[in-house]
């Protein structure tokens, strides 16, 4: 943590040396401090790759882009954060937490400026102030449930008879992602139940013991890491016959969920977006390659390991905003960056994460990749769909 430490240092310093001539300076909120310090130094990271990538490039139209980080750990200091940056910048980029990305994105509206997220997949509110200047490249929290639901519906479980249970944190995260499970269910005609709990007030063992005395056999976990391995092992502990059980992005795809749970994780999936380490680059453009590859090498470099999902969000993420739209601005104004948003069209596979890039109307990606992951073996995960990425078979 010492080291990236200083490396966030030594980013900013460099930030400040161009910023004295004439950059393109692009602000940032991501919280690399605090319970979600791991998870947002990563996608930062991988937001200053994008830009270092790009400077090789020639930047933005010739100027150098620098990056200027407000650290922030809670929503509670996104508002003056955003205000801060709105002050040397038309654009924003941020946050890998849901609870600070809805902050941000109706702060950035009030001032005028956009916000480019490129982690979080929370809910936005229905009536933010100039909301055409909100734009989410990562899969949304509903895409991530319903994806969830979908393919252990038509993949794993097929003809079986099948009881739902979606238990998820009640936030802003637990309610998108909840939400898209539970649309999905519906959607082909059944109920589930649900089990929407609070933190840090919940005792999972009576929660394991209610889903197991309602007979649901197929459950749909929304949790960050510590809830979804307390709710996993309760589960496990208590015998809870479960035909599947799949969680997502904060919980049941990071490494810290086979860390901790070791073998009670094996055969558990997860809906979420790619590791850098791991993509395959067949259904890549040739440019999404080299600049995955790139990323690769300086964050094995820079960071001491492989690039985990939160730095290839945070790479892809920002790489689309300063490769493929801010060229295409006509101008530094939130205005004329969000028209240039708006009228990128990238087919799958284009950007570094296999995303394609194309905002509807709410300013969510309407072609951002989602995966489905699988713990195949003690402290051993893998992609097993789609099969355009995947990396072994579903069955493993």
């Amino acid at each position: 943590m010492r080291l990236a430490t200083i490396l966030t240092a030594l980013a900013l310093v460099c930030g400040a040396c161009v910023r004295s001539g004439d950059a393109f300076v692009v602000g940032a909120v991501y919280p690399t401090t605090g319970p979600q310090g791991t998870g947002g130094s990563q996608e930062y990271h991988g937001a200053v790759l994008a830009a270092d990538y790009a400077n090789t490039q020639g930047g933005v139209n010739g100027k150098h882009i620098a990056i200027d980080l407000q650290s922030e750990p809670s929503a509670e200091g996104v508002p003056g954060a955003v205000r801060a940056l709105s002050k040397k910048s038309s654009v924003v980029i941020g946050s890998y937490g849901s609870t600070l990305s809805v902050v941000a994105a109706r702060v950035a509206a009030q001032r005028n400026v956009v916000f480019w997220e490129t982690g979080a997949v929370g809910d936005m509110p229905g009536k933010l102030p100039r909301s055409d200047r909100f734009f989410r490249v990562a899969p949304t929290g509903e895409e991530l449930g319903a994806a969830a639901v979908a393919f252990v519906r038509d993949r794993i479980l097929k003809t079986a008879t099948v009881k739902y249970g979606v238990a998820y944190v009640d936030d802003v995260y637990g309610q998108a992602v909840g939400g898209g499970a539970i649309a999905e269910i519906e959607r082909h005609g059944a109920t589930p139940v649900r089990y929407n709990y609070t933190l840090p007030n919940t005792n999972f063992d009576e929660l394991a013991k209610r889903i197991a005395s309602d007979g649901v056999n197929v459950l749909v976990v929304a949790a960050y890491i510590d809830d979804g391995v307390t709710l996993r092992k309760a589960l496990v502990d208590q015998h809870v016959p479960l035909l599947a059980n799949i969680g997502t992005s904060s919980s049941y795809c990071m490494p810290e969920f086979g860390r901790r749970l070791g073998a009670d994780a094996v055969g558990v999936f997860a809906s979420d977006k790619p590791d850098g380490d791991i993509l395959r680059t067949q259904s890549l453009t040739p440019g999404a390659v080299k600049a995955l590859e790139w990323a690769r090498a300086q964050y094995r470099s820079r960071y001491g390991g492989d690039m985990p999902a939160p730095a290839l969000a945070g790479f892809a993420g920002a790489w689309a905003l300063f490769h493929d739209v801010l060229p295409k601005s006509t101008g530094r104004s939130a205005a004329a960056i969000a028209t240039a948003a708006h009228s990128v069209t990238l087919r799958g596979g284009s950007l570094p994460n296999g995303s394609g890039l194309a905002f509807g109307t709410d300013g969510d990606n309407t072609r951002a990749l989602t995966v489905i992951w699988k713990w195949v073996g003690v402290d051993k995960r893998a992609v097993v769909w789609p099969p355009a990425f995947a990396t072994v078979k579903i069955a493993q």
